[in-house]
């Protein structure tokens, strides 16, 4: 575990590791990835349609987009932004070209943790050969319907700083799922989770919290240990809420649902930057030294922040009580707000009270009653929000 693989040059090192060599990235920066649904304009329903989409889309868009596990998800990416303001920017007008080349199909394309009404009956795996990996190691797991998350990737200079990141943002990543949750419908029915997606894309191996690392060496040799026994063929098979990305040099925080505005994704974005660096120059956080090392602790809130999104009650073991999820957020956000400052966010952080005021998975409980219960018609509104005109 002494190897330093940040440094050490590509040439010198074990060619059967050079995926472990750090490129280093700017302290901080920023970049976004949602997964997102492929819609039919007619009646909402997933279209299973990716393999004959991507090739249609304009060069300059196809730049940012690419397929997923199944045909009816893509993802959506940014590049590399110094600032939230700026990545949002960019998510925003690639959402808005996306809706307009997609509705030129006859698609739509909208933002939510779980299609509500798709059954796995339906579902096909893209044909690209990552895919088909998947499905030929995970049998029928990779036939349940497509679930879609909002990836933020944090710059690190160096893979230790990256490990210890990774370590502090590992007691967050409960509330982080909390604020996030957008995914109440499944199968067509309110299923009285907040996150539905967090389960049922647990049915997949290697996801949850990981375990805390001693250092960079401590998770090159897990990772390596599970390459040479050929449990999967390169490290982004492993699906944790958070991983390190040596060759982005980021870490990469997974957790959180996708979601159906662009103001909530740069609320939750502008929340992992400040925290990101409040932890790296600060070492905060009450609940997370509370929580410490403690795994079991640690699944436990992810559950309740999942079956309850910014309404539950999260599991303090220092008091032995607990701890209600809009408490822990409203003092992160006071720690929060100078390292916002200092990162030019404090106008996107400051949207994250009005998002735990509506969180997603309220909203489309709401936008389903108002339509008398249709779940089309709440999607037709998911769609809409996507990119509004203007």
């Amino acid at each position: 575990m002494g190897i330093d693989l940040g440094r050490m040059s590509a040439a010198r090192l074990d060619p059967a590791r050079q995926w472990a060599v750090w490129q280093a990235s700017p302290a901080y920066t920023v970049g976004l990835e949602e997964e997102l649904m492929l819609l039919d304009a007619n009646d909402f329903s997933l279209a299973q349609r990716s393999d004959d989409v991507l090739p249609r889309l304009p060069a300059g868009l196809t730049a940012h987009v690419s397929a997923e596990t199944h045909q009816a998800a893509i993802e959506l990416a940014t590049r590399p932004h110094a600032t939230v303001g700026d990545a949002v920017a960019e998510l925003r007008e690639l959402r808005a070209w996306l809706a307009e080349e997609l509705a030129a199909l006859g698609l739509a394309v909208a933002g939510s943790g779980t299609h509500p009404f798709a059954q796995w009956t339906e579902t096909r795996v893209s044909p690209a050969s990552r895919y088909q990996v998947i499905l030929r190691t995970m049998a029928h797991l990779a036939r349940r319907e497509p679930t879609f998350a909002l990836h933020v990737h944090v710059g690190v200079p160096d893979p230790e700083r990256a490990i210890r990141l990774l370590n502090a943002l590992r007691a967050h990543l409960p509330l982080l799922l909390a604020l996030s949750a957008n995914s109440p419908f499944w199968q067509g029915r309110a299923t009285g989770l907040a996150s539905t997606r967090t389960p049922v894309f647990g049915m997949f191996p290697r996801t949850g919290i990981p375990r805390r690392f001693a250092d960079y060496g401590d998770w090159v040799e897990t990772v390596d240990a599970l390459l040479r026994c050929g449990a999967f063929p390169e490290p982004t098979f492993l699906w944790w809420d958070i991983r390190p990305q040596p060759k982005l040099g980021t870490v990469e925080i997974r957790v959180m649902d996708a979601q159906s505005r662009v103001e909530a994704t740069a609320a939750l974005v502008a929340l992992v930057q400040a925290v990101a660096r409040l932890e790296v120059e600060d070492g905060f956080a009450p609940l997370a030294r509370a929580v410490g090392d403690g795994d079991v602790v640690l699944a436990e809130n992810r559950f309740l922040a999942s079956r309850d999104g910014i309404e539950a009650e999260l599991l303090d073991p220092a008091a032995d009580r607990t701890v209600p999820a809009r408490a822990a957020l409203a003092e992160l956000l006071d720690a929060a707000r100078p390292h916002a400052d200092a990162l030019g966010c404090r106008d996107e952080l400051e949207l994250v009270p009005a998002l735990a005021a509506e969180p997603g998975f309220g909203r489309q409980l709401d936008l389903a009653a108002d339509a008398g219960g249709s779940l089309p018609r709440m999607l037709a509104e998911l769609a809409r929000a996507f990119a509004p005109a203007g």
